[in-house]
């Protein structure tokens, strides 16, 4: 068992409760992978068979808009799960590239294999129910945020809820996460300062 599963293994014992049969049932349904710097694991166009639980590193979803400029979707780190949820879950074409930040491991599961697991035991099932829950709460934090509260207090929350994506993350892509361009960012990190 290479170390990102058993990272995760120590996770769904602890966290989730499974003992160690359910934990390594659903690892034997995962593929670890190391995902290098710049490596792209989804894009448009094809559908996103896969979902991927970041053992370690940083990732960006993003989309390109008419003039070429990419916008950030989601960020993810160690910890979560990243995947074009419109094409993985009603598969249809993707609609975002998913983009590593930096050298890391994640473990990739299948639609086909989450859907195996799901059958097989409620244990499974309440796992991917508290991942949705998770990730619609976290995703409707950041609209709510993005429509009530100026570009200085979207940076600031960011800051204090999720400080280590600011070593981890660059820049321009938190700047684009937030809704603001990286020079604008940078003027509301040198007033804080």
């Amino acid at each position: 068992m290479g170390e990102g599963k058993r990272m995760v293994k120590t996770v769904l014992m602890e966290k989730y409760s499974f003992n160690e049969l359910e934990a390594d049932f659903f690892l034997s349904h995962a593929k670890e992978r190391i995902v290098k710097k710049r490596q792209i694991i989804s894009h448009p166009e094809f559908i996103a068979k896969n979902r991927f639980f970041i053992v370690k590193g940083t990732f960006k979803s993003y989309v390109i808009d008419a003039s070429g400029n990419y916008q950030v979707i989601a960020l993810g780190i160690d910890g979560w799960d990243i995947t074009d949820n419109l094409s993985y879950f009603n598969g249809l074409p993707g609609t975002m590239f998913i983009e590593a930040l930096e050298d890391s491991v994640v473990l990739q599961l299948s639609d086909q294999n989450e859907r195996l697991l799901k059958k097989q035991s409620h244990a499974y099932e309440r796992i991917f129910s508290m991942l949705a829950e998770r990730n619609c709460v976290f995703m409707e934090r950041r609209i709510i945020s993005c429509l009530s509260k100026s570009a200085e207090e979207r940076y600031l929350n960011f800051a204090k809820n999720y400080p280590e994506y600011l070593s981890r993350v660059p820049q321009n892509a938190i700047a684009s996460y937030l809704g603001m361009t990286s020079q604008y960012l940078s003027r509301i990190k040198n007033k804080q300062l």
